[in-house]
């Protein structure tokens, strides 16, 4: 008999993926799990030892089940992985792999979509990233995290919360995710929408607007419903900032201590998209001194944030400093999604031994 294939899941913190690769035939399929993410390969700060942890960890498996991009596939980690023959991911995009060297590998690289029964019944557009964003903006106006720790603390009010009605949101990309998140907060609050990317025209605002079921002018003032401004402007005049466009090469950076800084004072800044969009050590000194309100953030540079990282250490609200609300990445992880996702990771998995076609080919 031959030996049993070798299969590593990595990153499931929930433990999501076990009953599902457990599953599997144990005479036929033989199943690692590691939850805890080791720092990436391709990162400069990255210990040497660390990366032969990895590499350690990694090379015995002939297929590899990953999540998005919490563990990175660089050229030089792919180089040191000779018995890898299958690479699963969830969602059909990860900026975390070099699909060239894979390609070149010939190592095949299966996505997958959500296929959960609220993606089909819900209509398009809607997103647990979109909820998790109303949530931080909402969580950040209200003082949910700082009252609720007030009164475990036998204490009451800790300060007076902030009102959107009426208030400017500012959308740094009007993407699917951007649109949404304008069109809760424009019906729900009544909030004014100005927008900012690179290449954003009036015209494609406008068909945002329309897609999200809005109208494209308020009858009454004849003001956009999603009006496109510049970049400095939107800084300047918004009452909350919410970041929603996708990394490249092209918007790593985009925001950083020359926009942070012209934010007002009472304003608040919200990314649910990637860290590296914003300059980190920009957002930390901004928020370090006090310059704006508070900071609603789900993702990072470095994921999961090392204990020692300033955004764990710092006494966020206290001496001057703004405060400062953290989630883990939690924007697209919810159950139903996740439970689909490792379905078609298992799914592929048996079709690729069978030598079928994959599903959802990066």
């Amino acid at each position: 008999m031959s030996a049993p294939i070798k299969i590593a899941v990595l990153d499931d913190y929930q433990g999501i993926s076990e009953p599902k690769f457990k599953a599997l035939n144990p005479t036929k399929y033989a199943v690692s799990f590691f939850p805890d993410t080791l720092r990436p390969y391709n990162n400069p700060d990255t210990p040497e030892e660390v990366k032969d942890k990895l590499v350690a960890r990694l090379e015995p498996f002939t297929i590899i089940s990953t999540m998005r991009e919490r563990t990175p596939f660089p050229a030089a980690l792919i180089a040191h992985l000779p018995n890898l023959r299958l690479l699963l991911t969830t969602g059909t995009r990860n900026r975390g792999l070099d699909l060239d060297a894979l390609r070149d590998r010939g190592i095949p690289v299966a996505g997958s979509v959500d296929r959960s029964p609220l993606a089909t019944t819900v209509s398009a557009g809607v997103d647990s990233t979109s909820e998790h964003c109303i949530a931080l903006i909402l969580a950040a106006a209200r003082n949910i995290v700082w009252d609720d720790a007030a009164v475990k603390a036998g204490k009451w009010q800790s300060a007076p919360a902030v009102s959107l009605r009426g208030k400017v949101l500012g959308l740094v990309g009007l993407g699917r995710l951007g649109m949404v998140v304008g069109k809760v907060l424009v019906s729900a609050f009544g909030m004014k929408v100005v927008a900012w990317s690179e290449n954003l025209t009036q015209e494609k605002a406008d068909e945002a607007a329309r897609n999200g079921g809005l109208a494209v002018e308020n009858p009454a003032t004849g003001e956009k419903t999603f009006k496109v401004v510049g970049k400095e402007e939107l800084f300047k005049t918004a009452d909350v900032v919410s970041v929603h466009l996708v990394l490249s090469e092209r918007s790593k950076g985009v925001i950083g201590r020359k926009e942070l800084e012209v934010m007002k004072k009472s304003a608040v800044f919200v990314n649910t998209s990637r860290g590296p969009l914003v300059v980190e050590e920009d957002l930390l000194g901004v928020l370090e001194e006090g310059r704006i309100r508070e900071a609603a953030l789900d993702v990072f540079d470095l994921e999961p944030l090392p204990l020692d990282s300033r955004w764990r250490t710092t006494k966020w609200g206290e001496d001057g400093r703004s405060r400062v609300v953290l989630s883990p990445h939690m924007g697209y992880a919810e159950e139903s999604t996740l439970n689909s996702w490792y379905d078609q990771q298992v799914e592929n998995l048996l079709r690729w031994e069978k030598g079928d076609a994959l599903s959802n080919l990066l």
